[in-house]
């Protein structure tokens, strides 16, 4: 069954972009068919997916307001293993357009819908704001991994949005969770690391990954090659980091799927 995660915090620069890139990569390199969604109108996932944004004949943009079908924008990577539904700065008229359609906050659940079935995992790069786009993003998700850094103001901005996730999914999406907390920028080093960590850990428990991100110099080279780190450099820290972080998200994944098939019968014993 696939699965369909939006990746966003409403604070910038926590590493959202750079972890739906590389979880994509990774996922991919597991044999998973993946799909990754820009809806960010700065285009930074698709320009670090190898795709130049400023070249592009159809966008996320042309799907939502109608002006082609998701199969004419959708394109392959060439190296990063997965096929991706681009954007660009054209995206942000989207919001303006979008504001007298029917049922705008659904969009794009109605056009992943339509190619769900095609894919294992569909990953949704969000904006670092609480706009119509994030809006429709979780409308489309079945959860949400939230990237961010152990630091103090992360942890105020993470109360935000848990209260946006909170709302969507009372009005607009019951299925809609907290899928997983990711750790960035990891530094275990730093005192205050990890302090927050273990706050994380004590207030939401198994949803925080065991996985962490680490600074990695290789993280932050690899996006002007427009290439995912592990395409840059697979011995990195940072590629091995977002391997382990694709191999939880798998298990988890598989941990909640029925162990039996449907009119068999489990012993009382087990």
């Amino acid at each position: 069954m696939s699965k369909i995660l939006a990746v966003t915090n409403q604070k910038g620069g926590v590493g959202k972009t750079t972890t739906c890139v590389n979880l994509a990569a990774s996922l991919a390199a597991t044999r998973r068919r993946v799909l990754m969604v820009d809806t960010d109108p700065q285009g930074n996932a698709t320009m670090g997916s190898g795709i130049d944004k400023h070249q592009l004949e159809y966008s996320i943009y042309d799907v939502l307001v109608g002006n082609c079908k998701i199969g004419e924008a959708i394109q392959e990577t060439d190296d990063a293993g997965f096929t991706i539904l681009p954007a660009n700065a054209d995206l942000t008229a989207a919001e303006v357009e979008l504001l007298d359609v029917p049922e705008k906050e659904r969009r794009l659940q109605n056009v992943l819908d339509s190619v769900r079935s095609e894919y294992d995992f569909i990953l949704i790069d969000c904006p670092p704001s609480l706009n119509m786009l994030t809006v429709n993003a979780m409308v489309a998700a079945d959860g949400v991994i939230i990237p961010m850094q152990c630091e103090y103001y992360a942890l105020e901005g993470l109360t935000a949005l848990l209260e946006t996730i909170s709302g969507i999914s009372r009005t607009m999406n019951p299925k809609l969770h907290i899928e997983g907390i990711l750790r960035t920028m990891y530094d275990p080093r730093n005192s205050l690391t990890s302090e927050v960590s273990k706050q994380l850990i004590g207030h939401f428990g198994e949803k925080v990954y065991r996985s962490v991100i680490p600074r990695n110099v290789r993280l932050a080279e690899a996006p002007s090659y427009g290439l995912p780190v592990l395409k840059y450099d697979k011995n990195s820290r940072g590629a091995i980091a977002y391997l382990a972080l694709a191999g939880e998200l798998i298990r988890r994944q598989e941990a909640n799927q029925p162990a039996v098939e449907p009119r068999q019968t489990v012993s009382a014993e087990l």
